[in-house]
């Protein structure tokens, strides 16, 4: 699946744009001018989003490759 096809069916799931995982990760003091601090490691933000949002860790690894700044809404 393709990057824009993981943040689609994100966005299908949750209706959560890739903005809206930003500022909440912010809130959630996992980020730190809209980039993933060095000191949060992936496991955290994947439990958090299969908790919160029911994502698998292949969807949840696209939400973290954003909040490192690894992707954008423009990748491929």
């Amino acid at each position: 699946m393709s990057f824009q096809g993981y943040l689609r069916t994100i966005l299908e799931k949750t209706g959560l744009k890739p903005e809206d995982f930003r500022k909440i990760a912010e809130e959630k003091g996992f980020t730190e001018n809209r980039k993933l601090k060095k000191e949060v490691k992936a496991a955290q933000v994947i439990a958090w989003l299969k908790e919160d949002y029911q994502l698998g860790h292949g969807h949840s690894m696209a939400i973290v490759a954003l909040l490192k700044g690894d992707k954008d809404e423009h990748s491929v």
